[in-house]
């Protein structure tokens, strides 16, 4: 396996709560934690890709302004796993999200999960 894969995801009502999780296998474990940046992208249908969130090797974060507040991103190096707490979640955050590692540039990066379903409705 050398893709990252996402899970957690779900259908939730407005102002309910999420965790998802992206989990690097031992293959690329190695390679993730060699100082790479680890991110959250989302796309809606018929959208692009939308940048949500980042964490550096040392821990800093950043966020969108569309999360900022509201989602909280977290990474445990030990077991290779990046996290996303979303809380008050709004009809806006569906989407399909999508973990990746290490930058190459360009906004693009060297590894890429499948992505996990989040729905918001009523």
């Amino acid at each position: 396996q050398v893709k990252p894969v996402e899970s957690g995801g779900g259908s939730v009502q407005p102002g309910g709560s999420l965790k998802l999780a992206c989990t690097a296998s031992e293959s690329i474990k190695e390679d993730i934690n060699k100082n790479c940046v680890r991110a959250w992208y989302r796309q809606a249908p018929g959208e692009e890709r939308e940048w949500v969130s980042l964490i550096g090797p040392m821990g800093t974060t950043a966020y969108s302004d569309a999360v900022k507040g509201r989602f909280t991103i977290s990474r445990d190096s030990a077991k290779g796993t990046l996290y996303l707490q979303m809380n008050s979640l709004k009809t806006e955050d569906t989407a399909l999200y999508l973990c990746a590692a290490c930058g190459v540039g360009g906004g693009d990066y060297k590894y890429w999960g499948q992505g996990t379903q989040v729905t918001v409705s009523a």
